[in-house]
């Protein structure tokens, strides 16, 4: 991966031929040099994958899967997609970790056999991490993310394939924010765990949870953190071409 800054766009359960479509005003966008350092990545469900690519095709923007099953090989698995099935989309990234699926079931040992799988068939990873509301209030953040990072990346040689996202989980959705000078310690800490799994002095970690045109100026002030997982906020054109200006400029 290059030093670009990231805008991923996490369309969750979101999107049709319309909303498709929107996002040739992204594409066109893209293309401006003034923001070649911003490289865009879209994320929609897996049934808008082929579609997105097709529209893409001729620009720089990138598209990734929302998850992905563990299991490498053909299986019986309804209603799951595997990393093989991802790669043969054409799609290029894969979100692992995200706190909704964690939710769901998704374990730091399931998380695991996700990130091999997705790493062994060359996918770049979206590697999630992030502590809920009442860890926060036990003041267990720091447990939970060393722990999520240290059972996520076993067994796993130290890979630039991956990005860490960190996206609190009483953040995703609410409109709120960590406080600036809190979240950059907590960046800064996130460092301290990975390089101590991967002796990686200069992880990619990028920021997610509530991030809009509204609060991206003061997200931008942290310097460590190269780019932004974005959800609600991506399903509109206009709202996610202001995030990436106003990070840029």
């Amino acid at each position: 991966m290059t030093n670009n800054m990231f805008f991923i766009a996490n369309w969750k359960m979101f999107g049709d031929i319309k909303s498709v479509n929107s996002i040739k005003k992204v594409i066109n966008f893209s293309k401006n040099k003034k923001y070649k350092k911003a490289q865009i990545i879209y994320c929609p469900p897996y049934t808008l994958i082929s579609k997105l690519l097709r529209l893409v095709k001729n620009s720089k923007i990138k598209i990734g899967a929302q998850n992905c099953h563990y299991s490498q090989t053909p299986g019986p698995f309804t209603g799951s997609i595997n990393t093989d099935l991802i790669k043969s989309c054409g799609a290029k990234y894969v979100i692992i970790g995200h706190s909704e699926n964690r939710a769901l079931g998704d374990t730091n040992n399931i998380i695991n056999l996700k990130i091999k799988s997705a790493l062994k068939k060359k996918l770049k990873v979206i590697f999630c991490i992030g502590e809920t509301l009442k860890e926060k209030r036990k003041k267990k953040t720091n447990l939970i993310l060393s722990s999520q990072i240290k059972y996520g990346l076993k067994n796993i040689k130290k890979n630039n394939n991956i990005i860490f996202a960190y996206e609190p989980v009483w953040s995703i959705g609410t409109g709120i924010i960590p406080k600036i000078n809190n979240l950059e310690k907590q960046v800064s800490d996130i460092k301290k765990m990975i390089n101590k799994v991967w002796k990686l002095k200069k992880p990619r970690i990028i920021y997610g949870g509530s991030v809009n045109s509204n609060n991206i100026t003061e997200l931008k002030k942290i310097s460590s953190i190269k780019g932004f997982l974005v959800g609600g906020a991506s399903q509109n054109s206009k709202n996610f071409i202001d995030i990436i200006k106003k990070t840029i400029n």
